[in-house]
């Protein structure tokens, strides 16, 4: 464990970080791309893991429902993988997800064994109440159709896996 590292909520000017870690990691194939635009819009969602000022790693909670969010791009550098800075952005949205109420947390992810040592599950169909289904059908948020299985988004999926988390 790197013991200078702060966790911290990210700040607009990090979005031009969390874009290239996104861009290089999509070229990879680990994770989703998503447009600046949608970074800029969700900045308040992100976490970002700092070492003496140099911005290392990231990870964004997005509410879906009363008790139910979803884990987003969480991502450390090359450099800095395996040495525990992704648990502790992990963490850190967890805390946050219970500050806000949520007690399930969903993720969409390449990274299965990482979420696996963090309490994940693979789930299959979606775990909510069908009135609860019924309406996050009506959200346009492209994850909350990737957590309700929706045939429109499957073939974007890309093999990644559907977790989810107690809290």
């Amino acid at each position: 464990m790197i013991l200078n590292i702060l966790i911290r909520p990210a700040q607009t000017k990090d979005v031009k970080f969390i874009r290239e870690l996104i861009d290089l990691y999509s070229l990879q194939k680990r994770l989703l791309t998503k447009e600046t635009v949608t970074l800029f819009e969700s900045v308040q969602e992100f976490t970002v893991a700092e070492i003496d000022g140099r911005v290392i790693g990231c990870g964004a909670l997005h509410v879906m429902w009363e008790d139910l969010a979803e884990v987003r791009t969480v991502a450390v550098l090359e450099e800095y993988r395996g040495k525990g800075i992704g648990k502790l952005i992990l963490e850190d949205i967890v805390k946050r997800a219970r500050l806000v109420g949520a007690r399930r947390l969903f993720c969409l992810t390449f990274e299965t064994e990482f979420f696996g040592r963090n309490g994940f599950k693979v789930i299959e169909g979606a775990p909510v109440d069908p009135e609860v289904y019924a309406q996050l059908l009506l959200s346009y948020d492209e994850g909350v159709a990737e957590f309700l299985e929706l045939e429109s988004v499957k073939p974007n999926t890309l093999g990644n896996t559907r977790m989810l988390r107690v809290i």
